[in-house]
């Protein structure tokens, strides 16, 4: 999953039930964590579901690494979306990029809950502060 085949996929999305059902069949592409690495240090606070986040570094291509999970299946969908919209970047390119402004300029933020909205900012900042120790 690249966040370009991604971002085209849901920008040719008619109508938010479209948009829906392609975040909800992203999320069923999003391996499931084992149960070991679920456990409550992972977890991201100011999200109503839970939502387990992993950001490492790849120290031979400097390249974040990114794993998550969630125990809903719309969450799961738009952790894909945020995975692919970091993947590749070093942590100084993840601390100048903001995936909630991609929701936004894709209109998913509209559609969602205020709850789940609050939820990706925090997941965003989670991992640029993750970003910022591992520069």
């Amino acid at each position: 999953m690249n966040i370009e085949h991604i971002t085209k996929k849901l920008s040719e999305s008619h109508g938010w039930q479209a948009k829906y059902r392609e975040i909800m069949l992203l999320g069923k592409q999003l391996p499931t964590l084992p149960d070991a690495l679920k456990v409550d240090s992972a977890l991201v606070s100011g999200c109503d579901s839970k939502v387990w986040l992993y950001v490492d570094l790849d120290e031979s291509a400097q390249q974040l690494v990114l794993i998550a999970d969630s125990d809903t299946r719309i969450v799961k969908g738009l952790l894909a979306i945020i995975i692919a919209a970091y993947a590749g970047k070093t942590p100084e390119q993840a601390n100048q990029f903001n995936a909630y402004e991609l929701f936004e300029s894709l209109g998913l933020i509209a559609h969602l809950s205020p709850s789940r909205g609050n939820g990706i900012r925090a997941i965003v900042e989670q991992i640029q502060v993750k970003a910022e120790i591992l520069k």
